[in-house]
């Protein structure tokens, strides 16, 4: 050994190991060229095989900091798991404006044609756990984010229309009836039902989770939608409603029950897997984000509200514009650090976009922001994944994971100091005006069954089949009658067939059915 260099040559490692062979030789001089290996404050490390210990028969000795640091960081590898969307995969790519739409909104990405922001895009399904097969029935998530020089902005939606409920007091109840049982660990269609059973607006929503559209064949084949409207502001400070939508390039492909199974049985990773193979083949997925937009006086010319989660905007009343392109083209490089810490919320907005007053989204605004400072701390925008490219100039310091560099004694503002930062009033929020008195009441326009019933309608024969089979197949497991009939009337409500077929196929007696459908107009105004 050659100790000036710390490194082996080959005659002293033929010399030591004798008959050693030389492939084995060689070898061990590349691992002897290879950076040496170091604990977390940089130094050295001697031995990283054995452990110090009290002498050849005694005890593993405390000061053994080695050891000590490789077990507490082991320790440490996981960090709170999401409650919803755990299970997610992400991609880079880019959104090419293919409009102009600075007479709608100063919304950064829509300034121009042939505009290009980064983005980075998280897919997941919602319910269940991070190392779930990706085929089962499951809404899928589908976050975009765009990296503007105006700040990031988040658009956080899923694979379907419309959502389970319309207010967000009601979303921790949904989320703990639809996963394990806090007693037996076990997802049971008994406590989803029941809560569903209380929820007639869910009855479009499970109509079409219960559709082959719950179990996508992948996820370059799935469309996305921002669920919410939003409102879209103009540089005058004129307010339009908008609503998102992603449209695949790819066309719409799904799994029928037993297709899913099958394909989970064999690759539990599939999703993953086919978006990463795709783009390692430079096939990259795209998508076009259609726009529809309603004025903000036209809220009440509809028989729905408009501001409704569990509604679609139907295009024939609201048409859909095409403004852009997103195309996924790089897979992160690390999963923990882009994927697993990428904090997507609705409420990372920026100048052109508010949040319109639908109450889910209201809720989301808090939620979504408050979980990601729960598993990533209070800093956890400072990461890079999430760092806007936008400068960030605020008084935020310290906590946990805190990285901005402050050298100034001005940590408050208004300030006269140079180091001082200064408001804007070009971007000040919009007004509403209010009228009323603060309430706790629901929606007046509900319509809980209508658009479930012409989705239903609008399936082939094939795919009302498969909606029914699928959704009967969960009901069935359901021991309480009751739950099951008005589970069921809300689908008969929606479309006297879809009922029909479903008490059928879960062994119900119609007729309990239609009696409870036939009190649903009265109690629920419809």
């Amino acid at each position: 050994m050659n100790r000036r260099t710390n490194r082996v040559t080959p005659v002293a490692l033929a010399l030591t190991l004798g008959v050693s062979s030389v492939i084995n030789a060689l070898s061990l001089i590349a691992l002897a060229e290879a950076p040496t290996l170091t604990r977390n404050n940089g130094a050295p490390v001697g031995d990283n095989q054995n452990s110090q210990t009290a002498g050849p028969t005694g005890p593993t000795l405390l000061q053994d900091v080695h050891l000590i640091e490789k077990l507490a960081a082991f320790d440490r590898e996981r960090i709170p798991e999401r409650v919803v969307h755990a299970r997610g995969v992400g991609a880079h790519g880019e959104f090419e404006s293919y409009t102009d739409l600075s007479a709608l909104t100063r919304l950064a990405p829509l300034q121009k044609p042939g505009l290009k922001t980064p983005v980075f895009v998280r897919f997941s399904t919602v319910i269940n756990a991070s190392g779930s097969p990706e085929t089962l029935r499951d809404p899928r998530g589908f976050a975009t984010r765009f990296y503007t020089e105006s700040g990031n902005w988040d658009l956080v939606g899923n694979n379907l229309p419309v959502f389970f409920i319309r207010d967000a007091i009601k979303f921790a109840d949904m989320v703990h009836s639809l996963k394990p049982s806090p007693v037996s660990n076990v997802q049971d269609p008994n406590r989803w039902f029941d809560f569903f059973s209380h929820q007639p607006e869910s009855t479009h929503m499970l109509t079409f989770l219960y559709s082959d559209q719950g179990t996508p064949a992948s996820l370059r084949t799935m469309d996305g939608f921002g669920v919410h409207a939003y409102k879209l502001i103009n540089a005058e400070g004129k307010v339009h409603y908008a609503k998102f939508h992603w449209k695949s390039n790819q066309g719409l492909k799904t799994f029928t029950a037993q297709q899913a199974t099958e394909a989970g049985g064999q690759d539990f990773n599939l999703h993953t897997n086919d978006l990463r193979k795709a783009i390692a083949a430079g096939n990259y997925p795209s998508w076009d984000l259609m726009v529809q937009v309603l004025e903000a006086d036209k809220l009440n010319a509809f028989e729905f509200n408009p501001l409704d989660a569990t509604k679609i905007w139907p295009t024939d009343l609201v048409p859909e514009v095409r403004v852009g392109k997103l195309t996924l083209n790089k897979m992160p490089q690390n999963y923990f650090n882009e994927t697993e810490r990428f904090a997507p919320s609705p409420a990372n907005l920026i100048p052109g976009i508010e949040p319109s007053e639908d109450r889910l989204l209201q809720g989301r605004l808090f939620s979504y922001t408050d979980t990601q400072r729960y598993r990533l701390g209070v800093n956890g925008q400072q990461l890079p994944i999430n760092m806007p490219l936008a400068k960030v100039n605020n008084h935020n310091q310290a906590g946990e994971g805190f990285l901005k560099k402050q050298t100034s004694d001005i940590n408050y503002q208004p300030s006269i100091s140079e180091d001082g930062f200064t408001d804007d009033a070009n971007f000040k929020l919009t007004e509403t005006p209010l009228n009323g008195t603060t309430q706790q009441r629901g929606i007046t326009k509900t319509l809980n069954f209508k658009q479930a019933g012409e989705l239903y309608r609008s399936f082939t024969a094939q795919e009302k089949t498969n909606l029914v089979s699928n959704f009967s197949g969960d009901l069935k497991q359901v021991t309480n009658t009751a739950v099951k009939n008005r589970i069921t009337a809300f689908c008969y409500k929606a479309d006297a067939d879809y009922g029909s077929r479903l008490a059928k196929a879960t062994g119900l007696n119609l007729a309990d059915v239609q009696a409870i459908a036939d009190t649903l107009a009265e109690t629920l105004k419809e």
